[in-house]
């Protein structure tokens, strides 16, 4: 074990190693690098960069803020809701969905709380637990201090004997790792009462609790209201969960020094002096606000959700808000055949040769049909077929840029990326129910095209770039239809700059993030706390 270097650009004390549990997802997506740099607290980028922001971004931020007042000050659920919905530093659909989500957590522990009646009840407890660490030397690593949390919501029994901590997710229960649920026991039951200040380590405040004899953690959907037990044991089997789980991924995480670019370079305080992701001054053809904001991630369907409803954008993909109305058969089609190709793709089959599927997970009989016709189109076409048996094949791989003078992280997720002839082949495919407008250009109808054309001619992906293209394969039930774009092309360069361009610079200067209303409403994720959409919906 070496120890752990800051990487240029930054200041800071790096010997205060603080995790949380986001550290033990290991999200095959995520920047390794990038997460032991985040267990550095206090290693910040020099000179310090933006961070703020014009509305809240964080959901779960206002109910936290309501049910503290609600747990800790004694304020009426009516009236902290009244006092929530005054808020000027969020969104006002952000404030809607706030409110049913503080009534579905309350439900929810009361339901908790019934069901382990008559036992004793736990109540709130407002301190975080903290598991500290203080060495006498720096260790291997460079460490002299360890601080373990587990953010979420604490509750205790009055003796101290039961802990319980409540892990929030936006929606619904999301699925928890077993380091996950394995740290969030440990840390409830050996954290002791701590607090700190912005740039602060964790101090105890000194209170006088005694350590649990059982620890639970429960998850809690705020969206619902669904409620799941994770954890109830005693502390002697969250030590040993913890040892046997958690402890080795948090080993890995904090030592870790592989790059992976992607979005989560948005918080990392190395990224200005970090290899990747690959810089391109201008790319989105906009230039940085008047007003600094906080960094950015930004992927097309990003810009298209924007360009369609500001409101629609903030409240689905940057709150990650979702409707528990279920999807429309189109686009359950249309991941169920996108799983399909991945599938084969993965495994470098190609699919002219591959048996058709007889049933496709997601899809009722009646809607496999389609589906299973758009997939015969597609073997028709596979680009596989054909490829030598050395040829590189990256099924969705994520394509990842950094623009300095926007100070944003573009994002693009192909469908297939090949090699051929020395030079890379951006696949899309796209399942459609009918042929798009003739009279529309190909890169305004399909703008993720547009940005493929600016990375392949900016170099992004490597390889020759005069024999780099782009194909679209659009996939019916009843024929497919495949084009051919050449990033070298300079009246298509110019064309897929004019359409980046027009889709980003409202995105990058927008602070309201106001609803635009229309026929876009019906059907839209976020209409239930939309109070303009709800009104157009009505009036029509």
């Amino acid at each position: 074990m070496t120890v752990w270097q800051a990487p240029a650009g930054t200041t800071g004390d790096p010997r205060l190693v603080r995790t949380s549990l986001p550290l033990l997802q290991e999200d095959p997506r995520g920047c390794l690098r990038g997460a032991a740099l985040h267990a550095r607290p206090f290693v910040q980028q020099f000179p310090p960069r933006s961070r703020r922001r014009p509305v809240k971004d964080f959901a779960p931020a206002p109910v936290m803020a309501a049910l503290d007042a609600i747990e800790f000050d004694g304020t009426k659920v009516d009236t902290a809701l009244h006092k929530l919905r005054q808020r000027r530093d969020c969104h006002p659909s952000h404030l809607a969905w706030a409110t049913e989500a503080v009534r579905h957590f309350l439900a929810a522990r009361a339901e908790h709380t019934a069901e382990y009646a008559p036992g004793p009840q736990t109540l709130p407890v407002k301190d975080a637990w903290v598991t500290i660490t203080d060495l006498v030397a720096p260790d291997a690593r460079g460490a002299v201090r360890y601080e373990r949390t587990a953010w979420g919501r604490r509750y205790a029994s009055p003796d101290g004997r039961v802990r319980e901590i409540w892990l929030l997710s936006v929606n619904s229960v999301k699925p928890r790792t077993d380091a996950e649920i394995a740290e969030a026991a440990a840390v409830a039951a050996t954290g002791v009462p701590a607090r700190a200040e912005f740039g602060e380590p964790y101090h105890p405040t000194g209170a006088r609790t005694a350590l649990p004899e059982r620890v639970r953690v429960v998850a809690v959907g705020c969206g619902d209201g669904s409620r799941t037990l994770l954890a109830d044991w005693d502390a002697e089997e969250a030590a040993e969960r913890f040892a046997r789980h958690a402890k080795p991924v948090l080993a890995r995480a904090v030592a870790a020094d592989q790059v992976i670019p992607g979005s989560t370079c948005v918080d990392c305080e190395g990224l200005t002096s970090c290899s990747q992701p690959p810089r391109v001054p201008f790319l989105l053809g906009t230039d940085r606000p008047r007003r600094q904001r906080r960094r950015r991630s930004v992927s097309v369907s990003d810009l298209r959700s924007h360009a369609a409803c500001p409101a629609k954008y903030h409240l689905t993909r940057v709150l990650h808000l979702k409707s528990a109305e279920p999807e429309s058969a189109a686009i359950r089609r249309g991941r169920a055949v996108d799983a399909w190709l991945n599938e084969q793709h993965g495994a470098k089959h190609g699919c002219r040769s591959t048996p058709l599927p007889d049933a496709l997970p997601g899809l009722t009989a009646e809607e496999t049909k389609p589906a299973v016709r758009m997939i015969a189109e597609h073997a028709a076409v596979c680009p596989l077929d054909g490829l030598p048996p050395d040829a590189v094949v990256r099924v969705q791989p994520r394509v990842t840029a950094y623009d300095p003078e926007l100070d944003a992280v573009i994002i693009a997720d192909p469908d297939l990326l090949y090699a051929d002839a020395g030079g890379w082949v951006w696949r899309e495919t796209k399942t459609a129910a009918s042929r798009p407008w003739e009279g529309r250009p190909l890169l305004e109808s399909f703008p993720q095209l547009a940005l493929a054309v600016l990375l392949m001619s900016a170099g992004v992906l490597g390889g020759d770039p005069r024999r780099a293209r782009i194909e679209l394969e659009l996939l019916y039930q009843d024929g497919s239809a495949c084009e051919e774009l050449y990033p070298d092309d300079p009246e298509t360069l110019d064309e897929a700059r004019r359409v980046v361009a027009a889709l980003a610079r409202p995105w990058a200067s927008d602070e309201t993030f106001a609803a635009t209303p229309g026929r876009g409403c019906t059907g839209c994720e976020a209409l239930r706390w939309c109070g303009p959409g709800l009104d157009h919906t009505a009036g029509s």
